[in-house]
């Protein structure tokens, strides 16, 4: 798909007609890896959710209410970054912004990963509200990890209608 094209028609999707496959997944994450990271350090990690049993599991635990029906009949990404690496020197933080690089860098990462959903004919919403407690006991996920987002992707069973957005000019200052 055109890229321009791409950017105009991708959606935060909150009902679901079918879940990704794993292997649309892995096709997916695997476009998302070439985000770009601070000095290629590679602070991503993600968690696919795609058995019945396990996004049962994810959702009931991990999701609040709002969120499990927006994400219902998805599979779920957990996305997280290790903490003190990008951003980082082996004399600590490189500037005050610290572990935010790691954020930053996940988000490039996150950008990527739906837009190469949106590519490969599939739809997605991030939800920042999860317990990211929960996701860590029942994932495994390490506690150099911070989680930050839960990606559901799948087949839209909606045509939501763009929302408005703020001009260049709103936005920027040129100088």
């Amino acid at each position: 798909m055109e890229f321009t094209k791409l950017i105009e028609t991708r959606r935060s999707i909150r009902k679901y007609a079918s879940a990704a496959s794993k292997e649309d997944i892995e096709a997916i994450l695997t476009m998302a890896q070439q985000a770009p990271s601070w000095k290629n350090g590679q602070p991503t990690r993600c968690y696919a959710v795609v058995t019945p049993e396990m996004l049962q599991k994810v959702s009931e635990a991990g999701l609040p209410a709002y969120n499990q029906n927006s994400s219902k009949g998805a599979a779920l990404i957990v996305t997280t970054f290790v903490k003190n690496l990008s951003g980082f020197t082996p004399d600590g933080p490189a500037n005050k912004a610290g572990n935010y690089w790691g954020a930053y860098d996940l988000g490039l990462h996150d950008a990527y990963l739906v837009l190469a959903a949106s590519e490969l004919g599939y739809d997605t919403l991030i939800m920042g509200m999860r317990d990211a407690e929960a996701l860590k006991e029942i994932l495994g996920i390490p506690d150099n990890e911070e989680v930050m987002s839960v990606i559901s992707v799948g087949k839209r069973a909606q045509e939501p209608a763009m929302r408005p957005r703020m001009t260049v000019d709103e936005m920027t200052k040129f100088f």
